[in-house]
């Protein structure tokens, strides 16, 4: 989990202003050290007769160069924001509206604009800094301003080949899909490797919930983004206190609505002094919050689904990543609601969704409406083989269980009898790897 400092830095960089704002203060910095270097340059007899003679500009070419170059950076950075007016037109009308974060957030789109407007404040602070004193006549800064330029045009050719693979889907899937991976691996420890919840570990949970707790709620509403699991459970061991969370990750906390529950069994303590351990924001975001990622892929596969679209491949596209995905998850343990301290006392209470939860949520809209198309159920089949032949027993099991609820689903379809063909092979297939142990002819 992330310490209160990472939790800073990931809001500061999730801001759209923060790349181009930090680029521009830098920019004004070196404006100003450059033209303080001119003077140095013309005072240093030495280090002036080492440079040669095509670096420096009298006044005039200066301000000549100087104009041209903020003009031509200030047009570069219009071109770039209207690109990017394009591309999130794209993503609402094409995609989904949730998937604009991923665009703009993206470190190399923010990078690119921080260029582009660093260059051009740049050259205009250069440009108002720059004047003839005590008999300085020529300047370096203007050469410094040129290479910054060369600079810029790079950049603007790469933020061309940027966008041009944002706008396919195909990447945007497969950001999402990798995205989600690494808040799975940052956030679960591997079943074999973590602690599961016991039967015992909760008996003080059912002791405390016979009196009043403190109830805390939030001072603004919003989607609870993040908590700092490790840094609020030591807390609530120094205070001697028991937490119950009443939302999860992704929720929409209000203000009226209790946000946390807590029991003091020491001493009295301030209760609000636990909301800096949560982030809420105005939107969802993935870092945590996993079901944040599986919607995306299946807005867009229901994007893909419509009438007004019909891309079939697209959607099962999504539906492949989904199973990759949902195959990560199955081997974490996402379930755990408990967390007790270093002492093994109850600390925590959270409210934890299982790993069925999970799969009927990727899965269940994508069934509704794709329900007589053979490539799509082909798809989601084939991807829930995918996440059984990868995962233990127990998902196996749950994999079954929801097999049979897309096989009644399947129920009041009539299908050609190819199609009808090639759907039961994929079924004896899913069968295969998630029949029960204590029923070794099951079959569907």
């Amino acid at each position: 989990m992330m310490s209160r400092l990472q939790t800073r830095l990931l809001q500061l960089r999730s801001s759209f202003l923060f790349l181009p704002s930090f680029y521009s203060l830098i920019a004004i910095a070196l404006a100003v050290l450059f033209v303080q270097i001119d003077y140095y340059i013309f005072y240093s007899t030495r280090l002036g007769a080492i440079l040669p003679s095509v670096f420096f500009t009298d006044l005039a070419l200066a301000q000549t160069l100087l104009g041209a170059i903020s003009a031509s950076l200030l047009t570069m950075t219009t071109i770039s924001f209207s690109t990017i007016m394009v591309v999130l037109t794209t993503y609402l009308s094409q995609f989904s509206p949730r998937t604009l974060q991923n665009f703009v957030n993206d470190h190399h789109t923010q990078r690119i604009l921080g260029v582009f407007i660093s260059g051009f404040i740049f050259s205009i602070v250069t440009l108002l800094l720059l004047r003839e004193r005590d008999g300085v006549s020529l300047f370096f800064s203007p050469t410094v301003a040129v290479i910054y330029a060369i600079i810029c045009v790079g950049f603007f050719v790469f933020f061309i080949h940027h966008v041009s693979l944002w706008i396919q889907v195909s990447n945007l899937i497969h950001q999402i899909s990798r995205n989600t991976v690494d808040a799975i691996q940052k956030n679960y420890h591997n079943k074999e490797n973590s602690y599961h919840d016991a039967p015992w570990d909760d008996w003080e949970s059912a002791e405390i919930k016979r009196t009043e707790p403190l109830f805390v709620h939030v001072e603004k509403p919003g989607y609870l983004q993040l908590i700092e699991l490790e840094a609020l459970i030591e807390q609530a061991k120094q205070d001697d206190v028991i937490i119950e969370m009443k939302f999860q990750l992704g929720d929409y906390v209000d203000t009226f609505t209790p946000f946390l529950h807590i029991w003091p069994l020491a001493k009295n303590i301030d209760s609000n002094s636990y909301l800096p351990y949560f982030l809420i924001g105005h939107e969802r975001v993935t870092v945590q919050d996993i079901d944040f990622g599986l919607t995306k892929l299946v807005e867009i596969c229901l994007k893909a689904l419509s009438p007004g679209i019909n891309d079939p491949n697209t959607a099962v596209s999504c539906i492949n990543e989904l199973g990759k995905v949902l195959t990560v998850l199955g081997q974490k343990n996402v379930e755990r609601a408990f967390y007790n301290d270093d002492k093994r006392a109850l600390r925590l209470m959270l409210k934890q969704k299982h790993f069925r939860d999970y799969l009927y949520h990727s899965f269940y809209q994508i069934r509704h409406y794709a329900n007589d198309d053979v490539s799509v159920i082909s798809a989601i089949i084939e991807a829930l083989i995918v996440i059984a032949s990868h995962n233990d027993r127990e998902v196996k099991q749950e994999i079954h269980s929801f097999s049979e609820y897309i096989i009644e689903g399947m129920n009041g379809m009539k299908f050609l009898s190819l199609d009808e063909h090639y759907l039961h092979q994929k079924l004896e297939k899913l069968a295969i790897h998630t029949k029960p142990k204590d029923d070794p002819h099951h079959n569907f």
